[in-house]
């Protein structure tokens, strides 16, 4: 393994495991570039280890350029609903009598019914690769969707909660149908399915549920750069929209990776040149820090593409052209080009809005005045919204740098004990144990994973919330400081 020169320090076993992988995935044509050895990821790429950047990963074995062919999977190594259904007839008929269901549920069933092949199933040394578990949202208890604090951000969790359960239902009887054995009919092994599905995926075109990617799957995310509100007035902003799609994804489709028929693979480039040993990213697309949880389980601590919401009164909604997506504030701190728009619209006295309404919605301040009072306004705002909530920024930042310390300490309870001392409100009446301990019928061994599991999510929780906040704060010092400026004007 290469890259920084360290494996992943917890486990030997995961490097037999991934060697096994790469051979196995020889065998199925999964190659590398001509330029490149055709063994398992050859000379120009290699699986490494990269602590706070998204731990294991693909590294550059050599330099590498820029729209440079990476790696070649071929057709016959992805995993679709269609390569599925091929292979077994039972499982074709069964879903026939079935025709409700989404492809993404169809794609999930199909999933589970491969892998209670076991070792009969082609797919199983990739199968053994997965991982036991995913973070994403509709895995999160009430416990760590609470953990979150935000309106949207709990509402969001609850309804990936209800409509995973929901779909785990109408399917159930097609499962029974199929004799999938017991752990497998369960909502755990569905939310794992759905979470397999859900963060690994690769779009096709022939089928939205997409396609599971052997080695494709290895490489890490990268946020896209582009700030999607540099724009300063409606002309630039509908030039930066209005980019024909066809172009969007032949662009992409040269920098990142995509199925091409005249090959009958799915391939990847180089987004940009790589050094040796540098980690070799992929980009998923343009994601909040909320959907990267949502649908992959994992944050971004400088996620350029973040975006933060705070509540606004129905009037202000009402007042912008823009949908309520565009109202929100950048990572950086900085209100939106829409929000921006909509408040100083709202801040204009009635009689004068259909006057200077050009003025707001084409970006331009409206006076000196209307701008201090819409920044003292959004100021105010982020100040109340920050003094609301149940923790400050830096008791979540003392909270997570606990998290972090877990591991020093002797035993689960010790640990909850120093933080209920130092925290109370989260850990009141041993909330943390209840829930990773309260299922009945579990062993020792399964509680202490399921409680490593539901840290790792109430540990996501907790950060997605100080990230939110930081950027409010970041906000309030942004109005502060462009109405002190103005007000020496």
């Amino acid at each position: 393994m290469v890259g920084n020169g360290k494996m992943n320090p917890s486990s030997e076993a995961e490097e037999r495991g991934m060697k096994s992988l790469l051979k196995w995935a020889a065998k199925y044509g999964i190659e590398v570039s001509e330029s490149c050895s055709s063994l398992g990821l050859g000379h120009c790429l290699g699986v490494s280890w990269f602590p706070g950047a998204g731990g294991r990963g693909v590294a550059a074995l050599r330099p590498i350029s820029k729209g440079e062919l990476l790696l070649k999977v071929p057709k016959s190594a992805l995993i679709t609903t269609d390569s599925l259904l091929s292979r077994d007839e039972t499982l074709s008929l069964a879903l026939k009598a079935h025709p409700s269901h989404s492809s993404t549920q169809v794609f999930t069933v199909c999933l589970l019914y491969e892998i209670n092949k076991g070792k009969a199933s082609p797919w199983h040394p990739y199968f053994l690769h997965l991982p036991r578990s995913y973070s994403i949202l509709a895995a999160f208890g009430e416990l760590e969707t609470q953990a979150l604090q935000v309106d949207y951000a709990i509402w969001a969790a609850q309804k990936a909660v209800t409509k995973a359960k929901y779909e785990w239902e109408q399917a159930f009887t097609l499962m029974k149908e199929l004799k999938l054995k017991p752990p497998l009919l369960t909502f755990r092994a569905w939310i794992w399915a759905t979470g397999t599905i859900s963060s690994r995926t690769l779009h096709i075109p022939w089928d939205e549920a997409g396609c599971l990617c052997p080695v494709g799957d290895l490489f890490n995310y990268a946020a896209p750069t582009e700030d999607p509100d540099s724009f300063e007035n409606v002309e630039n902003w509908q030039n930066e929209h209005a980019k024909d799609d066809l172009d969007i994804h032949h662009s992409q489709r040269l920098t990142d990776g995509g199925y091409e028929e005249d090959v009958a693979a799915y391939c990847f480039y180089a987004k940009k040149n790589y050094n040796v040993g540098e980690q070799v990213l992929l980009s998923y697309g343009t994601y909040t820090n909320l959907e990267l949880l949502e649908y992959y389980g994992f944050l971004l601590e400088d996620n350029p593409n973040e975006k933060v919401f705070i509540p606004l009164d129905l009037d202000m909604y009402s007042l912008s052209c823009w949908p309520k997506e565009s109202l929100y504030i950048h990572q950086n701190g900085r209100p939106s080009f829409a929000l921006m728009c909509a408040l100083r619209l709202w801040a204009t006295p009635l009689q004068q809005r259909k006057s200077i309404g050009h003025l707001a919605y084409s970006g331009c301040p409206i006076s000196k005045g209307n701008e201090i009072y819409v920044m003292k306004w959004i100021g105010k705002k982020c100040d109340a919204l920050l003094k609301e909530m149940p923790t400050s920024v830096e008791e979540d930042k003392s909270l997570v740098h606990l998290m972090d310390k877990m591991e020093e300490y002797e035993n689960l309870g010790e640990w909850v004990k120093k933080a209920s001392a130092v925290f109370g409100g989260e850990f009141g009446d041993n909330n943390i144990l209840k829930a990773a301990y309260g299922v009945e019928g579990d062993d020792e061994l399964t509680s202490l994973v399921r409680t490593k599991m539901l840290i790792d999510r109430w540990k996501l929780a907790v950060q997605w919330r100080l990230m939110y906040k930081t950027v409010v704060a970041r906000c309030i010092s942004y109005c502060t400081d462009i109405v002190n400026s103005l007000s020496t004007q």
